[in-house]
């Protein structure tokens, strides 16, 4: 049906086929690959019912996905030497699937090998650095205590030769008058304790012991690593005297509980100086050897990241082919692998070359065979689109994927929706900084698409094309309004009204006089301003909203008509698109006829009351509210059509459907209904036997439902273009608010530093409020009027994505 009308890639989805193909096995990996190059054809899974395990080619996706898990190691090991996978591509293209999986292994293998050399040797360097610390810190306390004790001894032989007291030390006083011999040995345990659990681990060792411990700690005062957990620790130094191999294994015990590192000492000063000196030497040994390791590791590592990116995405690239291989099913001959897919009718003959070329390429003595398959199966919908029309037939896809080939909305949002935005948020001044921001994403959309931007920004740089139309717009009806962050300008000549006198400035329009012709676009500045310049505006934006909800409630109604016919369901025309017409037409195009009279002669006719009184008594006489000559015939007529429109929905339809369905089943006609609207009531039921069962009741109820909310919806669509009129008043009200309150009343103070505060304070409610808050309000209205009260009319949104295998789509998914 569609063959007489033009192609147009954005009103119709693209003509679709199911195809099958017949894949040489030899060839079918590259035939595969070619067409992930090409990515014009979506594979079906004719494997459904198998697990992943039970398929063909489940050990080489095994094989990938651990050549995918190395390059993850890879990248984890980047990340935390601070490189970043280098974007140029390098020649690693050449290098087949089989020799990357080796050179992974061995890169993989020569780098856990340097990790586990570099964490022993950072361990070990650990321990040193410990053991120097508790050499240096115990070596200090001995120290100190040698020397108090020698200088008590000097005291205690001068003053006390002979004689007991009882200031002196017990201890020292046991110890000088017991026999040598008979001296108990003290032990030591040296080491270092986290300083979080210090006050703890000295408080256990006084309890298991029953004080009969001495313990001495220092605190080290830069975090050390822990040689265990390779984490740095806030660490004190504890040596722990003790009596006896029992307290021996508690301390032992309890040190070992609290991830206390141990470490040997010696109470000879002469050893630990030499011990020192030895640690000191290994130290900056084991310093050279790691550094020497890094820049080995680093070598390493940057040479990886050069090639990186190319081998992820030839692995990921393998990966894809391979799932997708899993997806055909093997010829009885087992020489042939089958695939059933979708593709567009235009990429017939490049699907054709592609598959030549991958049996040319393997060499295979077969070729592939490439054949249409007839079906009644929905095909999925595909419009070739650009950057531009991207964003907003994404707009459309939200509320739902059009049906195959039924009319496009995007082509006409395209238009409406800024259209009707900017009818919400009419101010050139706001359009401008609108226009100048999305430039900048514009201007610099190669740099930020291939950077990290958060979710807010990432949203608003996918839509600078549609926030450039709607600003583009918003200057149009801002000089329509002649509205500059609220202030009015004469840009197109003087106005067409002045003063009578000098005393009617604050009067309303009933002091000005008309010395001039009428202001040539938009609105004349001097009704900005002015007593009845809110009245004015209402009445316009008001009555504009009126017009624009019902013209685009026609076009919606319009293009139902053109899916009727592209489908060829004369049903739908007559029984649906006249009778809506008629009926919409009949009350609010007529409404709309009496604004545009009422605006051409001047009238001041109440259209209310006109309205009002058209149902309650249409035969009573208009009075001063008539607008034309025959306005009281023409109102009888138009009611009369809106009230047989309705029953002209409901009834005739599901009759005709029922009539048609019994006439099929006679073989009397062979009309293909599949198309229409009301398939699923043609098609729906199927007992055993293959008989099609007809619920009139169902499609009457169906039908019902449809003229209820058409009729309905007409009343309720129409008021709700009234939030055009609302948010107009709305923002222009805010402006004028920010403008007069905040910029105009710190200019009258005459005050430096109130006038800076005020710009400042007015420049953030502008953007905050208006150019942030505003916009985003505007942009939800103006997308619920495109998805209820437009599309609603003609729309089915029943259909779903065309997802060819594409191997441009791992790069986009990996972005």
């Amino acid at each position: 049906m569609g063959g007489c009308y033009p192609t147009m890639d954005l009103l119709r989805s693209e003509q679709m086929q199911l195809a099958q193909l017949i894949i040489p096995i030899e060839s079918a990996h590259r035939t595969v690959s070619y067409l992930g190059d090409l990515g014009l054809f979506q594979f079906k899974d004719l494997n459904a019912e198998k697990s992943p395990f039970q398929r063909t080619y489940a050990s080489q996706i095994k094989r990938c996905g651990e050549m995918a898990r190395k390059l993850r190691f890879f990248k984890e090991q980047m990340v935390k030497a601070g490189f970043s996978p280098s974007t140029m591509y390098t020649n690693g293209n050449n290098i087949n699937v089989d020799d990357l999986e080796v050179k992974l292994g061995e890169l993989e293998a020569e780098l856990l090998e340097m990790n586990a050399n570099s964490e022993k040797l950072q361990r070990a360097y650990s321990e040193l650095l410990e053991y120097k610390l508790v050499l240096q810190k115990a070596g200090e306390f001995f120290y100190s205590a040698q020397s108090n004790a020698t200088a008590q001894q000097r005291e205690y032989e001068a003053h006390h030769l002979g004689e007991g007291s009882i200031d002196s030390p017990l201890l020292m006083e046991q110890e000088m008058s017991t026999d040598p011999l008979k001296q108990v040995k003290l032990g030591s345990v040296s080491g270092l304790v986290p300083r979080e659990k210090s006050m703890a681990f000295e408080r256990i060792l006084f309890r298991a012991t029953r004080g009969n411990v001495f313990l001495k700690q220092s605190m080290v005062e830069d975090p050390v690593i822990d040689p265990v957990s390779g984490a740095k620790v806030e660490k004190n130094v504890f040596i722990v005297f003790y009596s006896g191999e029992r307290a021996k294994n508690k301390i032992l015990k309890i040190c070992d509980a609290f991830g206390a590192n141990r470490y040997p000492f010696t109470d000879d000063i002469g050893k630990q100086y030499q011990m020192i000196t030895e640690v000191s030497g290994k130290l900056s040994e084991l310093q050279t050897t790691i550094d020497v390791g890094l820049l080995h590791r680093d070598n390493l590592l940057q040479t990886i990241s050069h090639q990186f990116e190319c081998w992820n995405l030839l692995v990921k690239k393998e990966k894809s082919i391979y799932h997708t291989l899993d997806m055909l099913s093997i010829d009885v001959t087992k020489k042939c692998l089958v695939a059933e897919g979708w593709c567009p009718v235009f990429a017939t003959n490049k699907i054709q070359d592609a598959m030549q070329q991958g049996t040319f390429d393997s060499n295979s003595q077969v070729g592939a065979i490439f054949q249409v398959l007839h079906t009644k199966e929905s095909p999925p919908t595909y419009f070739r689109r650009n950057k531009f029309t991207s964003s907003f037939q994404e707009i459309v896809d939200a509320y739902g994927v059009a049906k195959y080939q039924e009319a496009n909305p995007s082509v006409y949002t395209i238009v409406t929706f800024p259209f009707l935005f900017a009818v919400m948020f009419g101010d050139w001044g706001h359009g401008i900084c609108l226009f100048l921001a999305t430039l900048y994403f514009i201007f610099r959309e190669k740099k930020l698409s291939s950077q990290k931007l958060g979710d807010i920004m990432e949203m608003t740089f996918g839509g600078r094309y549609v926030i450039l139309m709607m600003s583009i717009f918003s200057i149009y009806t801002g000089l329509i309004y002649n509205e500059f962050f609220s202030v009015p300008f004469e840009l197109f000549g003087p106005s067409a009204y002045e003063c009578r006198d000098f005393s009617c400035r604050d009067a309303s329009t009933s002091g000005l006089v008309k010395v001039r012709a009428t202001y040539p676009f938009g609105v004349d500045p001097k009704w900005h301003g002015s007593r009845s310049e809110l009245p004015f505006l209402n009445s316009l934006k008001m009555k504009m909203s009126i017009l624009l909800g019902v013209s685009q409630m026609n076009l919606g109604i319009i293009l139902s008509y053109f899916n009727a016919k592209f489908f060829g369901n004369g049903l739908n025309i007559w029984y649906q698109f006249v009778p809506q017409m008629i009926f919409l037409n009949s009350l609010f195009g007529y409404l709309s006829l009496l604004i545009i009279v009422k605006w051409c002669t001047g009238s001041k006719a109440d259209l209310y009351h006109v309205m009002i009184y058209m149902f309650l008594s249409p035969t009573d006489d208009l009075g001063e509210n008539q607008l034309f000559n025959g306005q009281q015939f023409l109102q009888v007529v138009l009611l009369l059509l809106a009230l047989v429109a309705v029953p002209w929905m409901l009834f005739p339809k599901p009759f005709l459907l029922k009539k048609q369905h019994q006439e099929r089943h006679r073989g009397q006609s062979y009309a293909l209904l599949e198309s229409t609207d009301d398939s699923f009531e043609l098609e729906s039921h199927h007992d055993s036997h293959g008989h099609e069962e007809f619920e009139f009741s169902e499609v009457f109820v169906h039908q019902l439902i449809h003229t209820i909310e058409f009729v309905l919806g007409a009343v309720s669509n129409t008021a709700s273009y009234l939030r055009l009129w609302a948010l107009s008043l709305a923002h222009s009200e805010l402006s004028s608010v920010f403008y007069e309150k905040v910029l105009l009343l710190a200019w009258g103070y005459n005050n430096i530093i109130i006038l800076i505060i005020g710009i400042i304070v007015f420049i953030f409610a502008t953007v905050g409020v208006l150019l942030v808050m505003e916009t985003l309000s505007a942009f939800l209205h103006a997308l619920r009027l495109h998805w209820v009260e437009f599309q609603n009319k003609f729309y089915e949104g029943d259909g779903y994505q065309f997802c060819p295998f594409a191997f441009a789509l791992l790069k986009q998914d990996e972005e």
